[in-house]
């Protein structure tokens, strides 16, 4: 299992970095990249705390990658705060997208696909065909999601990105311990969202290709 969102103390997660990778481990994760939920107000010190994270890479056979959620950012100063993050040592950047389930700015998903320091669309919701189109042409990967709630439109995008060739990727959004899930669960929820078992594995061959990409 590669994860490329989740969440720890830092923002609403209820667990320490170091709990949150040794739980992980004990699932069979390769890598995880911790994401907690970040604006113009917090992004130094989140980068700050999870950058020390990478200390558990030497202790346990997994890859910790620091990262950030950019969350409710006005969609206009999402391309601006994406290129800080990265250039403060975020190795993923996420994009809290429109979903269904939270009053997210409109324009917030057409933004995040639009940018080159955008790495995942997060559970991106009733996405429109021309922002799937962009995300396929821009690399920005799109999220299938086990959280409860922003799933409810996992089959919408997966059939688009299917339609006009977008990266797909199966993520968790942990907050809790009990959101971890195992390959065989990550399997079911891509197949769940109307892929085939061929496509499903095309998404963690994507999570294993953007992680050997970050050196």
């Amino acid at each position: 299992m590669i994860d490329l969102h989740t969440h720890t103390i830092f923002s609403d997660g209820e667990l320490l970095p170091s709990e949150l990778v040794r739980r992980a481990v004990i699932h069979g994760y390769e890598a995880i990249a911790i994401t907690d939920h970040a604006d113009y107000t917090n992004l130094e010190q989140l980068l700050d705390a999870t950058k020390k994270a990478k200390y558990l890479e030497k202790e346990w056979d997994i890859r910790v990658l620091p990262g950030v959620e950019l969350t409710h950012v006005p969609p206009r100063k999402i391309a601006p705060l994406a290129k800080k993050a990265k250039e403060l040592g975020a190795e993923i950047v996420v994009v809290h997208g429109e979903t269904i389930s939270e009053p997210v700015a409109p324009g917030t998903n057409a933004a995040s696909v639009a940018c080159e320091y955008v790495d995942i669309l997060a559970h991106p919701g009733l996405i429109s065909e021309e922002d799937v189109r962009t995300a396929a042409e821009n690399n920005v990967f799109l999220e299938i999601t086990a959280r409860n709630g922003h799933n409810r439109t996992n089959g919408h995008v997966a059939r688009l990105a299917l339609e006009f060739g977008a990266t797909l990727v199966v993520n968790t959004d942990t907050h809790a311990p009990e959101n971890l899930i195992t390959d065989e669960t990550a399997l079911k929820i891509a197949m769940g969202a109307g892929l085939a078992e061929s496509r499903a594995k095309e998404a963690f061959e994507a999570s294993k290709k953007k992680v050997a990409e970050i050196v």
